[in-house]
């Protein structure tokens, strides 16, 4: 029972305990049979279902959003698929828009595999994904870029990351906090960059504030004099944007990180180490996608459903040698 208990994730066992049955399974290279366990979901129910122990994840393929640069940063599919196989499941990673895949033969695609369960993950403002019918599958999407229909969500807490970073950067001694990102990751974040800085602004003198600045275009190679035009106006004295293009621009008009301006990465990542920066932790967003998966898959559940569970993964501050210390 203990074994059991362990396997099954339950919290009831000692961490010594937990740590041994742990090791053991690695060495033996245990995995869980996810046909035996949906199988015995079936006998108990007395129902009858085709199994295919897959998860596909629905990513996007839309160039001409400007949404596939390295200015974005999206959930690894390594990270995906560790969780999966944790529960038994092998993932398979779908392109809609790519080398003529529509969300038609997608359709297709997965009915023929016996595929129920699926992680979507926009990337484009055209939103192929959203033309898909979701009523034969389990499904959870990331971030709340697709509205409709309403799928379960998992997102970063990034009204929480826009406060904790405003936070660090106070200690610090910086005062004139700005934000600069595109509408798409505002939307994208349900506000929380937008509501994260106007929160933290109710508190601040009058004149310390600095407006939110949103890119012209998602590409941000294209925002430079928009950028320039705020900064000389608005003069703040750091800054939570993006690694791409910003560093450049803050060198073309003379200033120094840190010492003329602290700057904050507001997606960092691990290769991103010579930033302070709000961490997503998209390791933990894979596992909760996953599980919230994993968990309908057990229970039946399929179909977009009528009150959208929503997961929310609160970010972690990272120092870095582009703010002060």
């Amino acid at each position: 029972m203990t074994v059991s208990r362990v396997l099954r994730g339950a919290p009831k066992v000692s961490a010594e305990k937990r740590a041994r049955v742990q090791a053991e399974a690695k060495r033996l290279n245990y995995q869980p049979d996810p046909h035996l366990a949906r199988m015995m979901q079936v006998v108990r129910g007395k129902k009858e279902t085709r199994v295919r122990a897959v998860i596909a994840v629905i990513r996007e393929y839309v160039p001409q959003d400007g949404l596939l640069s390295p200015s974005y940063q999206y959930v690894p599919i390594e990270q995906i698929r560790h969780r999966a196989q944790a529960h038994g499941y092998a993932v398979e990673e779908f392109l809609l828009g790519k080398d003529g895949l529509t969300p038609k033969k997608l359709q297709k695609i997965l009915h023929a595999r016996g595929i129920e369960g699926v992680i979507v993950s926009p990337q484009s403002m055209q939103l192929p994904c959203s033309k898909l019918d979701y009523s034969p599958f389990a499904s959870v999407t990331f971030g709340n870029a697709m509205q409709q229909p309403a799928l379960h969500m998992c997102a970063g807490n990034m009204t929480l990351g826009i406060q904790t970073a405003a936070e660090q950067l106070t200690v610090r001694g910086y005062k004139r906090i700005g934000v600069a990102v595109t509408k798409w990751i505002v939307n994208r974040s349900q506000f929380g960059y937008s509501g994260g800085l106007f929160h933290w602004q109710q508190s601040l003198l009058k004149e310390d504030c600095v407006p939110l600045l949103l890119f012209p275009s998602n590409d941000i190679s294209r925002g430079y004099e928009a950028f320039a035009k705020w900064m000389r106006e608005h003069q703040p004295d750091a800054l939570i944007t993006f690694d791409t293009h910003v560093p450049a621009w803050l060198k073309r008009l003379g200033l120094r990180v840190p010492e003329d301006i602290g700057f904050v990465v507001h997606d960092w990542t691990p290769k991103m180490a010579g930033f302070a920066g709000i961490y997503q932790r998209r390791d933990h967003l894979a596992a909760a996608a996953v599980d919230l998966v994993v968990t309908q898959l057990s229970q039946h559940e399929h179909g977009v459903p009528e009150v959208p569970r929503q997961i929310m993964i609160p970010p972690q501050w990272v120092e870095g040698p582009s703010v002060r210390s």
